[in-house]
């Protein structure tokens, strides 16, 4: 561009010179022909200088444009991004303004119920002392009606100790009643106070949320009543030949302590599992991701027949868990953790298909204490990139996110996915990572997981 500029001073002058050189020499002599040849190239060369400097100039302005459409374009994306911003922003400021305020109304009535817990407490104590003061009076009864067995009783006397015995009995349904009305009492106040740990807990986790996708959404989600399935009922799941079936028959055997055994279900080769020992029951772990230290994007015959180490991360495998779950009806139970280490659960009832249906998983929620992010009520294929059976369309869900699991649409919840950090990678790469998306809301990383199962009729087991 310089050099044009220079060309375009450099040349009027140079025709100047040029031409007062001539009429100079109008005055000596007459122009000679070769002279007049030499100004016609001077300005066709001058010509083809300005063409050809236009032309540069044109494509110039042609590329500046399109440079400048797509800086527009930009900075248009960026405004409707930062515009859908500072909307959920907003959205979420109103949200926590709306559980400060419940919290406050809930803090009132603890207090409220805290004062009538101490009143019902003191009158907790005078109804003992009254209790034990009528059992003296009691005890004084008796030894009068042992001293009466030997003497013949007035008639009178006999009605009052009818009318004493019904008295005592009076106080005593008295006293029952009262206890009753206390441990309402006292339960709704555990209730109360539970109510106000979970609203203090997710008003520290909104404010986290307005920086990172990686915590749950602490909302609460009452548990459904959904009746157990049955299809399965008169296969009661206990030992086959003297080896353990699953892990609640090795519980009801005595064990208690969590770790790897080996079981052999029905109609299967034995196999080792890890069982997970609980107070009151034992389940049978299918998945567990602690740390990302296992890449879980394997082949289709790897997730058929399970991968990983049972004492780190580890996939069970496709072919053990039906031969689990087809010998009765079973509970799954995921377990989640997120990066400020919350811990959730939700538990459904399932049933499994064969290896002939790609081992389709049919899913109905019982109990959770986060909002569901499975499709129910809905067959679902399991899906690998090597056997993509998730849905009709050509587009490629384990491709695009790496990682096996029942899809039924991309873009759904993958607790298979790459072991990713929050906010370690792009969007995209996100995506590709271990994630829980319900129905309504956003992605949420997760840092561990855990799939465990035991069966829905424990008394199969006694």
């Amino acid at each position: 561009m310089k050099i044009a500029l220079i060309f375009l001073f450099i040349a009027p002058c140079a025709i100047s010179s040029r031409i007062d050189k001539d009429y100079s020499s109008f005055d000596s002599a007459p122009p000679e022909p070769n002279s007049r040849f030499a100004m016609l190239d001077d300005v066709r060369i001058l010509a083809n200088g300005l063409l050809q400097l236009g032309h540069g100039l044109k494509d110039f302005v042609h590329k500046t444009k399109g440079q400048m459409n797509d800086i527009f374009q930009k900075l248009n994306i960026f405004d409707k991004s930062f515009y859908e911003l500072s909307l959920q922003t907003n959205e979420i400021k109103v949200e926590e303004e709306e559980l400060r305020k419940t919290t406050s109304r809930l803090q009132a009535n603890n207090e409220e119920i805290r004062n009538i817990s101490l009143e019902l407490n003191s009158k907790i104590e005078d109804l003992l002392q009254d209790k034990i003061q009528l059992q003296e009076k009691v005890g004084g009864l008796e030894e009068k009606v042992i001293k009466l067995v030997h003497i013949q009783p007035e008639v009178q006397e006999l009605k009052e100790m009818t009318s004493l015995k019904n008295f005592v009995q009076q106080q005593d349904n008295h006293i029952r009643q009262l206890l009753k009305v206390v441990q309402e009492q006292h339960a709704q106040l555990d209730k109360q106070h539970n109510q106000i740990k979970e609203l203090e807990e997710k008003l520290s986790n909104t404010s986290f949320q307005e920086n990172t996708e990686s915590s749950f959404s602490l909302k609460q989600t009452e548990p459904k009543i959904i009746p157990l399935p049955s299809h399965n009922s008169t296969a009661p799941v206990q030992e086959f030949n003297g080896v353990a079936t699953d892990c609640t028959a090795l519980y009801k055997r005595g064990e208690r302590t969590s770790g790897i055994y080996s079981i052999k279900p029905n109609g299967s080769e034995a196999f080792n599992v890890y069982c997970e020992m609980k107070s009151d029951s034992s389940w049978t772990v299918i998945q567990n991701r602690v740390n990302g230290s296992l890449d879980f994007n394997q082949t289709w015959e790897s997730y058929a027949n399970g991968f990983g180490d049972l004492k780190g991360e580890f996939w069970l495998g496709l072919a053990k868990l039906y031969s689990i779950a087809n010998q009765a009806d079973y509970i799954l139970r995921i377990e989640l953790k997120d990066w400020k280490d919350n811990k959730r659960y939700v538990e459904y009832t399932f049933t499994l298909g064969s290896p002939e249906t790609d081992y389709t998983l049919h899913l109905s929620e019982i109990s959770g204490n986060i909002p569901n992010a499975l499709p129910e009520q809905t067959k679902l294929r399991f899906s690998l990139m090597d056997h993509d059976n998730a849905t009709k369309s050509d587009l490629n869900c384990p491709e695009r996110y790496s990682g096996g699991w029942w899809h039924r649409a991309c873009g759904e919840t993958n607790l298979n996915g790459k072991y990713i950090k929050p906010r370690s990678e792009g969007k995209l790469e996100r995506r590709r990572g271990i994630y829980w998306k319900p129905k309504k809301g956003r992605f949420y990383l997760i840092r561990s997981t855990k799939l465990m199962i035991h069966p829905t009729d424990l008394e199969s087991f006694e």
